[in-house]
């Protein structure tokens, strides 16, 4: 939620930071602006609601000449949309963005109204400004009146400050936030995600909780919030390229991601399959054998599409490693004082590595004594630097709201991790290993097929069906999460309503819902479960649901039954989840570029969620 960027260089700052916040929107955002040191020594604002084209036009008809300046986008928590509520914000001669939540806000306001600030706004970010400008009246520095200020902060935060009378310099902390600095050649960019500093810098330095930094032309120098002592960083290279972060001649960015799939599969398996061993290379997983065999429960954490993937994880682990395994949503673990401890493998799931319910709770059962791995895309993010070890997948940046190829590559790596723990408990045998490791090897063609191969139907079918007002998704076993992730793809970008449900549990109430004028999506892979999905499919028909299936190549049975199907090619069921939810995926695409919804953007929503 929300981007900040910020340069300190020779380069006009003004083209710089639009186009870090342009490379920010899939975050989600409803107001935009920035700040900047103007050639002419005065720190002038600039704030707009809307899109960035509307900030833009006005740094367009009015420039800002000046090479030291922060910009943000806004997702508005405290104050509705307004340019009043819009970052930058404020106070004498220091200006803030920031991300995050202030929790002690209510009494901070009261305590800097009694001193006489005169607040406009209604943000917590506002009051941060007054905090700090008043450490200043105090006759502090920037760079302490920021400490003085964040030691009387508590929530999450991300924040990059100016002042008027230090114009060389920006000042930024986070806790519980993401933000990244990028290291350049006479020039050091922040930002909240990697995709708004590639086009300059391709030298990171991943921020810790309680960290801030003072940014100059020369460098970055890294200081503990609580003690102000000097802190190294590791400088890390990321190897994602610019380009990878454009449409690439795709109409939006979801539209690419799908298409994307096969290739970020082949990248996370890249080096990881042991094909000669019919094992997993599991260094990643930070784990010695002693360690695998000793685990009693595993506990899977996750949000939103993560925990649809953690759903899918929650199967491989039980039926190839034999741990009886728990998924929790991450915002109600933390809720109910949950019995976890040594013995327990905690696997924190996040695409960003920065969601905050995830971190929080990943952090609660670290404190419990649980081991945590992180399962994420983002190196360097919160999560894994919490966490005891990382198993990153490869996905690369990925753009669009709705998640797409990072849900496959997470399926991936939690099929990775049961048969790595498989192997080593002895649950699974070298035939069994060799036959989900050559699966897995072949999956990127297999995928890049059913995308090819069935996106033309998809579509067709989207045009007919996309003025149904609800939509039916059911599956049974690994096809379960998978029918709910169908059904949330929908819901997020085309605003339709949709439900996933396990295909036995339709005879318990959603059976009522259907009539002509649904259609019902059911997955029907040749599966342990196939017989009992055929009996349901046959309860939707009888009600006239309009079904369509997703079925293995030559099941007659469901071409004879369904209105519509969309093959698969036949695969281990294990692998069944990464083909299925391909069409899912390209239905709910075609479905919103039909109905002209902002697929990429979807309104309300959020690439990364920082706030709890």
């Amino acid at each position: 939620m929300c981007g900040i960027v910020g340069h300190v260089g020779s380069e006009q700052a003004a083209p710089i930071l639009l186009d870090g916040l342009r490379r920010l929107e899939y975050r989600g955002y409803d107001s935009a602006g920035v700040a900047i040191h103007t050639d002419g020594g005065e720190l002038k604002v600039v704030r707009a609601v809307g899109k960035l084209r509307n900030l833009e036009a006005q740094l367009n008809a009015s420039p800002l000449p000046g090479t030291v300046g922060i910009g943000h986008t806004r997702w508005a928590t405290h104050g509705r949309p307004s340019e009043v509520n819009a970052h930058p914000h404020v106070a004498g001669p220091i200006v803030v963005v920031h991300n995050g939540i202030i929790e002690n806000h209510l009494a901070l306001r009261a305590r800097l109204e009694e001193r006489g600030a005169k607040i406009a706004s209604d943000t917590d970010t506002e009051l941060v400004a007054h905090l700090v400008h008043f450490k200043v009246k105090d006759g502090l520095d920037l760079e302490s009146a920021v400490r003085a200020a964040l030691r009387e902060l508590h929530g999450a935060y991300a924040i990059a400050v100016l002042s008027k009378n230090e114009p060389d310099r920006i000042v930024v902390a986070k806790s519980s936030s993401p933000l990244v600095l990028g290291l350049g050649d006479g020039a050091t960019y922040c930002g909240s995600d990697i995709p708004a500093l590639l086009p300059y810098t391709r030298r990171m330095v991943f921020l810790e909780d309680g960290d801030m930094a003072v940014l100059t032309r020369e460098d970055a120098s890294v200081t503990r919030i609580d003690t102000g002592e000097k802190v190294e960083r590791a400088e890390k290279h990321i190897d994602w390229s610019s380009v990878m972060a454009e449409k690439a001649g795709f109409k939006h960015f979801m539209l690419k991601e799908i298409h994307e799939q096969p290739r970020a599969i082949e990248d996370t398996l890249r080096g990881r399959l042991d094909r000669e061993n019919a094992d997993v290379h599991g260094h990643e997983i930070g784990l010695s054998d002693a360690d695998a065999k000793a685990i009693q429960r595993v506990y899977l954490l996750a949000c939103g599409t993560s925990h649809h993937a953690a759903m899918t994880g929650r199967y491989y682990l039980e039926q190839i490693a034999k741990i009886p395994t728990t998924v929790e949503l991450a915002s109600e673990f933390r809720g109910r004082d949950p019995i976890i401890g040594p013995g327990d493998l905690v696997v924190a799931v996040s695409q960003s590595g920065e969601t905050i319910d995830t971190l929080m709770a990943a952090r609660e059962a670290k404190e419990k004594g649980a081991k945590v791995l992180a399962i994420a895309n983002v190196i360097g993010s919160a999560i894994p630097r919490l966490a005891d070890a990382a198993f990153y997948t490869h996905a690369g940046p990925e753009i669009g709201v709705a998640s797409t190829k990072c849900f496959s590559a997470q399926l991936a790596n939690l099929l990775m991790l049961s048969i790595w723990l498989g192997r080593r408990r002895g649950t699974l045998d070298t035939n069994g290993a060799r036959e989900l490791v050559e699966g897995l090897a072949k999956l990127p063609v297999q995928m890049r097929d059913v995308v090819i191969g069935t996106r033309q139907l998809v579509a067709n079918l989207a045009k007919r069906y996309r003025d149904a007002r609800d939509v039916l998704f059911l599956g049974r076993g690994l096809s379960f999460p998978i029918a709910l992730e169908g059904a949330l793809k929908l819901k997020e970008i085309s605003y339709v309503h949709a439900e996933g449900y396990a295909a036995g549990e339709m005879k318990h109430g959603p059976i009522a819902l259907i009539d002509s004028a649904v259609p019902v999506i059911v997955l029907m892979p040749k599966d342990r479960w196939y017989d009992k999905t055929l009996s349901n499919l046959q309860e939707a028909m009888a009600r006239e649901g309009q079904v369509i299936g997703i079925a293995t190549e030559g099941d007659e049975a469901a071409q004879r039954l369904t209105q519509d199907v969309i093959e698969i090619p036949a695969v281990l069921e294990a692998l069944t989840p990464f083909l299925t939810v391909l069409p899912l995926q390209l239905y709910a695409y075609y479905v919103a570029d039909f109905k002209g919804t902002d697929v990429d953007q979807p309104r309300n929503l959020a690439k990364t969620v920082t706030v709890e």
